[in-house]
């Protein structure tokens, strides 16, 4: 036996149906969220797009595969996917809005604190925005 219980070389066992709904519920919520954020600017689509393809993934394929095949976004998905590359463009408009971001906080605030873990978070996040291969 295995250590999850299972005895190796047997097929899992189909997802519970409250497990599917459940996940189809985040897929949506995150699509609703991700269809906010193409008209909101500070909310991000893609990242929203990613989670409702996690979810769908685990609750049902078909709609995971609408979102790879959508005329839009998908591309920027599977770069995603396939590279774990953002496109340039992206990259600059994450890194820009972060630094304005962390400007507007060292204007306005006045804890010394704040505005140094802030920074060093915003630091770490714009390092792996860097490192990840351009689409």
């Amino acid at each position: 036996m295995a250590r999850d219980g299972h005895q190796q070389g047997t097929p899992r066992p189909v997802r519970s149906r409250t497990a599917v709904y459940v996940y189809r519920g985040i897929g949506v919520a995150a699509v609703g969220l991700a269809t906010a954020g193409v008209f909101l600017p500070l909310l991000p689509t893609t990242v929203f797009l990613l989670v409702a393809l996690w979810a769908f993934a685990r609750g049902s394929p078909e709609w995971a595969d609408r979102i790879r095949a959508n005329r839009r976004f998908g591309p920027y998905i599977r770069a995603w996917e396939e590279k774990r590359a953002i496109p340039l463009r992206a990259k600059a408009l994450a890194l820009g809005m972060m630094g304005v971001s962390w400007t507007v906080l060292a204007v306005t605030s006045h804890s010394v604190l704040l505005v140094t873990v802030v920074g060093l978070l915003l630091m770490a996040v714009a390092g792996y925005i860097v490192s990840r291969p351009s689409a």
